[in-house]
């Protein structure tokens, strides 16, 4: 799009896209969020020996990290609180790869 358009035009196509991003995405993380929190407890498991496995415990990683992702996603749609901490998209989006690489390793 960068290519084929000056600066202008660029900035104009790029608010365009990003206002329906903007309505969509939040609304997808809390239903990724609330599906993720329901399998959680249907894949968990029960904890032998006084000691979580390995897959249990990084399940307990992921299942933190997401709903902290679903915290702030309410937060914001909801309740038009903007976030505390990490106001940029970098934070967020770094958590989303670290749950992705996670899932990768889960099943190691």
């Amino acid at each position: 799009m960068n290519q084929s358009l000056n600066d202008e035009e660029h900035k104009k196509a790029r608010e365009a896209i990003m206002m329906h991003v903007r309505k969509v995405v939040p609304y997808a993380l809390m239903v990724a969020v609330a599906s993720g929190l329901y399998l959680i407890s249907q894949v968990f498991g029960k904890i032998e020996n006084g000691t979580m496995s390995y897959f249990q415990i990084l399940l307990s990683i992921k299942a933190f990290l997401g709903s902290w992702l679903g915290l702030r996603g309410i937060n914001q749609k909801f309740f038009k609180i903007n976030p505390w901490v990490f106001k940029n998209h970098l934070f967020p989006f770094s958590l989303v790869v670290i749950i992705i690489l996670l899932s990768q390793f889960m099943y190691l």
